[in-house]
């Protein structure tokens, strides 16, 4: 099985490691918004393209909607295309941001989208292009990803930013009432490949550590674990206002991968490993 990973970021630089035969494909490669530059894939001829590529910057995307949708929608609505002309399957990497975050609980893969923010609804028109146009595809929902390579163009993640602030001596203020479900890296790349591998029904699938918790319990987590004594103080979303609205509670079930027997170990196992993988234990 021949692999194409469109991005080798934080998730994708992980793909490419889990995969035999992969082939990765960095931005000067290939430019998904440029239909003419996803021709690459018919001289690739991969049995599988996973697209990661994406414009995720949340606040940014509020001020370049345009250049947003471009990458985000109809990036993904160009590899579907390719996808189709080369009889591949069609792996499109989404976000929890797709949901609004009124739920209460986690979204489960059938819980109607309804993003509030300019990269959410991008992602939610991506997932839409790769749903009618592919003939084979898997959308994976991630959320608040944490990987040894970083975050291209965010300069590391959450975790790096707390650890860096905190050993400067900085007070660290947290919102504490907004959820989400941390996830390693490594470990989505994991069960995507496991995804594949097993076959599973095409569709919509979640991809998440198990667990969820608030980014105060997080950076706590991340402290206590470090062995960091921070200054870290819990607020509310309010005190910390951002250009995007982000959802309250956009957690996810992971329930439906379970059942095919993939299983995710807890987000604080997870994070213990992305420690010790980056050298602080």
């Amino acid at each position: 099985m021949k692999v194409a990973v469109i991005g080798v970021g934080q998730l994708g630089s992980d793909l490419v490691k889990v995969f035999d035969d992969v082939i990765p494909l960095t931005h000067s490669d290939i430019e998904v918004t440029d239909f003419s530059s996803c021709k690459i894939l018919k001289d690739i001829r991969p049995d599988v393209i996973i697209n990661t590529a994406a414009y995720h910057k949340t606040d940014e995307c509020e001020d370049y909607p345009d250049k947003t949708l471009l990458v985000n929608s109809v990036g993904a609505r160009n590899i579907a295309k390719i996808a189709n002309e080369i009889d591949a399957i069609n792996v499109y990497i989404s976000t929890d941001y797709v949901f609004d975050g009124t739920k209460g609980s986690p979204y489960v893969e059938n819980d109607v989208p309804n993003p509030i923010n300019a990269y959410g609804i991008s992602k939610y028109a991506g997932e839409l292009f790769t749903r009618h146009i592919s003939n084979k595809y898997y959308v994976i929902r991630v959320s608040s990803l944490f990987g040894a390579a970083g975050a291209s163009g965010k300069g590391g993640n959450f975790v790096e930013t707390m650890i860096t602030k905190a050993k400067s001596g900085s007070e660290l203020n947290v919102v504490n009432d907004i959820t989400m479900s941390p996830t390693y890296t490594k470990d989505a790349a994991m069960a995507i490949k496991k995804i594949i591998e097993k076959n599973l029904p095409y569709g919509v699938y979640h991809v998440t550590n198990d667990g969820f918790c608030t980014w105060y319990v997080f950076a706590k987590a991340i402290f206590e674990i470090v062995g960091i004594s921070a200054k870290l103080h819990p607020i509310t979303s309010d005190k910390y206002p951002t250009k995007a609205r982000r959802p309250r509670n956009s957690s996810l079930s992971i329930e439906k991968i379970r059942s095919y027997g993939i299983n995710m170990r807890h987000w604080k196992d997870a994070l213990k490993a992305y420690l010790i993988e980056k050298g602080y234990i």
